[in-house]
């Protein structure tokens, strides 16, 4: 799978991308990621992007003729293609999404920034996503969670596949199970002694199968759980 993520800062990506599970993936081929700088989409000396929105109003807003040019620029390619703009106004990012957009050959995200996106751009794309209810500086830390959440459930990115299956949110949308590792009993500054449950080293693998289940759905409840 191929990724494309047009935005004005294209260094941001550098260190995120090439370590861990992101990095192994592109070494082995099993998915591209290509930064875009908008600025080399634009047509002044200037390389602006962004103008004073129309009507009046606080901040600018990213020109519309930078953006299309940018996405004709990579759509260029026969690979079947998602073009998505990250903004708090878009459709929230879940798990079943991010399954979703495995189908495409390409994806392609642009991150915006400054007060907003020309409105235009809607006309340019398939869809908005937002992965929550709050506000960052730019779409550039949307776009790395998109490509993480994205990228983990291609065939061999993660080294097994079961691994990905295994996560709650694959499989049940509520929370993941609470895990445990060494030491098996825990005390820290004198507090009390923090205890693997005896299931767990039990080796009954069915019983531990139904205790992870029940975890699943009140992991909140279990202090000594994953957060």
């Amino acid at each position: 799978m191929q990724f494309n993520i047009i935005t004005i800062f294209p260094n941001i990506f550098d260190s995120y991308l090439k370590e861990s599970i992101l990095g192994r993936a592109q070494k082995k081929g099993l998915v591209e990621i290509n930064m875009h700088n908008l600025r080399d989409y634009t047509s002044d000396k200037h390389r602006t992007v962004d103008d004073s929105p129309y009507g009046g109003g606080v901040g600018m807003v990213m020109m519309v003729e930078p953006i299309v040019r940018a996405i004709k620029d990579i759509k260029q390619s026969d690979k079947t293609t998602r073009t998505i703009l990250l903004t708090p106004r878009g459709e929230r990012f879940t798990q079943q999404k991010a399954q979703a957009l495995t189908r495409y050959d390409q994806i392609i995200l642009i991150a915006g920034r400054y007060e907003g996106v020309d409105e235009r751009v809607a006309e340019f794309i398939d869809e908005q996503i937002s992965i929550g209810d709050f506000v960052l500086n730019g779409g550039e830390l949307a776009a790395m969670a998109i490509v993480e959440a994205v990228s983990r459930l291609i065939p061999g990115v993660l080294g097994k596949d079961e691994s990905s299956r295994e996560e709650s949110f694959s499989d049940d949308p509520s929370r993941e199970y609470p895990q445990y590792t060494r030491p098996e009993a825990f005390v820290a500054d004198g507090g009390p002694e923090l205890k693997v449950p005896e299931i767990l080293l039990s080796g009954n693998h069915a019983e531990i199968a139904k205790w992870r289940k029940r975890g699943r759905k009140h992991s909140t409840e279990h202090p000594q759980g994953k957060a």
